[in-house]
């Protein structure tokens, strides 16, 4: 069940890092709302995918859970019933507001994840 995959753990890295530089110098309409999004599931799924020896399938079907479940909770406000409003990496790394958007980039993104993963073990 667990694993090391190196391939992974370096695309993780290095999507981790053009994550926080999105975060930090990006302020358009496109790549922050919505690039930061689709990458943020494939940064997971590429971290889990490091340690975890499961199938590409069962993965992106966790990862997706994972992703929804966070975006539901921005829904109701976690960061605020955490106790957690105005502590600016919390608002970061969970989130603070919901859209219908990230959702969807959230879909796209594992989807392209399950297919370069599935292409991979061919």
């Amino acid at each position: 069940m667990f694993t090391f995959k190196k391939k992974y753990f370096l695309l993780t890295i290095l999507l981790f890092i053009i994550e926080v530089l999105i975060a930090l110098f990006v302020r358009d309409r496109f790549i922050r709302p919505y690039g930061g999004d689709f990458l943020v599931v494939i940064l997971i799924y590429c971290f889990l995918r490091t340690f975890i020896n499961q199938s590409p399938l069962r993965l992106a079907i966790f990862t997706l859970i994972f992703s929804f479940a966070v975006e539901i909770a921005q829904y109701f406000k976690i960061v605020e019933i955490l106790g957690l409003k105005g502590n600016r990496f919390a608002e970061i790394v969970i989130g603070t507001g919901y859209s219908n958007h990230d959702l969807v980039d959230y879909t796209l993104g594992v989807l392209v994840c399950y297919f370069f993963d599935r292409s991979q073990e061919a």
